[in-house]
């Protein structure tokens, strides 16, 4: 199909390629190139960031939840144009448990360190307990990971590695599992950070001031102990610092960033930066809805061993959100970055802007680079599965901006001997709607299909549009402010025809909605039929 694209597709073809080797979103760009950066830095679902500096460099890591691969890796020189060069986790243990969806588990708020020439990762899994992965080689491959400590409800763990020797753990709870929540603790740790050693103790109870405590920070600074916690909720809530001359306390307590006059909500949870130029920066979230978690820059100041975050207007060391800013000074320019979006799919890995649903299996794709296609082959949907909410074999990315178009072409290889059959362009939430074609006796269709509150087991809602010619067929989604996606297709590369209803994407569970393509089957088979995809691209 690539050489009979149109001229309108070859023109967006060569500026979205050109973006691609540049690794420069054509959606989204944080850095004004004036010295200058707007918020969000990431206008993606990059949840509860934790970043560190390791002299010029900086990487941040984030929650994946329950996609495959997990634990992104980004990386940046100037904190604000960002590359996504890896994932610290290839897979989720146990294997078996998260083979099929889970959604809203396994990896929630981590917090990665550099100890002693080694990159740590810690996060907590509600149903198993708290993990560790470390490396040498960021960029590389990450050890397996080791339990440091098992247990329900052990949740937004960070390290500290003392200057005497001693090491700490610092966490939270989740109330769905542990049965209280809004309380921090501090334990013991040995020093190779891979075990817990000590029940250690309450350091901190939030439920009347600071209810929803959560999100542990740990640092330590002119001889202060700090805890950086969110709290007041998600969506909701303020970045609360704790501090105390003893690791066990007793801390004292300051707000340092809150909403404000701004209309910013919810700014928190993330990581106090450094500088080598003596300035101080902090990286948070805002709850967006479906557009998920987006990860904002802040400027930090330090008065009298308080941090205040953002602008300071009311003179009280409290700050809110500034949405343009001067740039961090890290001593010279770097060029634009961020995490791709749009795929060629002409590597023979997946680009690491997408993830599956749940550990997948080695049957579900196939890259062939010297046609660069993506190949999906169609799955057999779990027998319990009443739509696609507890299918595994979803191949998604995040929302990259506010308002993007999504476009996809492929070629559907049916099995000539089986029906039902199902291919096509996504959007997933806790509802979802897509775009696809399905197989039937007599030929090939066209669906527009909704499932509104999937998370509950509600049904498909399907329109056949139309009978297509031949196999192939070009895909879009135009998203535009408050989430709302048109899909449209086309059969000629050319025109694009529009389905007249619009569908409201919402989030999924603890993540913002996503996009992406999909390839299902309702019957067992000896063989599947698949298809062929030529690119995935973003757009304005």
């Amino acid at each position: 199909m690539k050489k009979i694209q149109f001229l309108s597709f070859f023109i967006m073809a060569l500026s979205i390629s050109f973006a691609t080797q540049a690794q420069i979103s054509a959606v989204w760009k944080a850095d004004q190139e004036d010295g200058t950066y707007i918020n969000p830095i990431l206008h993606a679902d990059y949840s509860d960031p934790d970043v560190i500096r390791v002299g010029a460099d900086f990487y941040m890591t984030a929650s994946s939840f329950n996609a495959v691969p997990g634990l992104p890796i980004l990386h940046s020189n100037d904190l604000v144009n960002w590359k996504l060069i890896g994932h610290a986790i290839e897979r989720l243990e146990p294997l078996d448990h998260f083979s099929k969806p889970q959604h809203g588990n396994g990896v929630w708020a981590p917090a990665i360190r550099y100890h002693q020439g080694e990159f740590y990762i810690y996060w907590g899994d509600p149903d198993f307990g708290i993990f560790m992965v470390k490396t040498k080689d960021p960029k590389g491959t990450w050890e397996a990971p080791v339990l440091v400590e098992a247990g329900k409800g052990l949740i937004d763990p960070c390290p500290l590695w003392d200057e005497d020797g001693n090491a700490y753990l610092s966490h939270a709870y989740a109330g769905s599992r542990s049965g209280i929540k809004s309380i921090l603790v501090v334990k013991p740790m040995n020093a190779e950070g891979t075990k817990t050693i000590g029940s250690g103790k309450i350091v901190f109870d939030g439920h009347q001031a600071h209810p929803t405590v959560e999100g542990t920070k740990f640092y330590k600074r002119n001889g202060f102990y700090y805890i950086f916690a969110p709290a007041g909720g998600v969506s909701t809530g303020w970045q609360l610092v704790l501090r105390a001359k003893n690791p066990y306390g007793p801390y004292e307590e300051h707000i340092a960033l809150a909403q404000g006059e701004t209309n910013i909500n919810g700014p928190h949870q993330g990581a106090w930066v450094n500088l080598d130029s003596g300035e101080d920066w902090f990286i948070h979230f805002q709850d967006k809805d479906a557009y998920g978690r987006i990860v904002h820059l802040q400027p930090m100041v330090w008065k009298g061993d308080w941090p205040t975050i953002g602008e300071d207007i009311n003179g009280d060391g409290s700050g809110q959100p500034v949405l343009r800013h001067k740039k961090p000074n890290v001593g010279k320019s770097h060029p634009l970055s961020s995490p791709l979006d749009s795929d060629e799919f002409d590597g023979l890995e997946l680009g690491l802007q997408w993830q599956w649903h749940a550990n997948p299996k080695a049957t579900w794709s196939f890259l062939n680079p010297s046609k660069s296609q993506l190949r999906l082959y169609t799955q057999l949907i779990p027998e319990q599965a009443k739509n696609l909410w507890e299918v595994p074999n979803l191949l998604l990315q995040k929302f990259p901006a506010e308002e993007f178009d999504a476009t996809t072409s492929l070629v559907f290889h049916p099995n000539d001997k089986l029906k039902g059959e199902k291919v096509g362009l996504l959007v997933m939430g806790m509802s979802y709607a897509y775009l696809g074609l399905e197989s039937k006796e007599d030929g090939i269709y066209l669906q527009y299909v909704t499932c509104r509150d999937a998370e509950n087991g509600k049904s498909e809602v399907i329109q056949i549009i139309k009978k297509i010619d031949g196999n192939q067929i070009q895909l879009k989604v135009k998203v535009s402010k408050n989430a709302i996606c048109e899909f449209s297709f086309s059969e000629d590369g050319n025109e694009f025809i529009s389905i007249p209803e619009s569908f409201e994407a919402l989030a999924g569970k603890w993540i913002g909605a996503k996009v992406g393509l999909f390839a299902t089957r309702n019957s067992q088979t000896n063989d599947s039929g698949y298809a062929d995809f030529d690119w995935f691209r973003f757009r304005k």
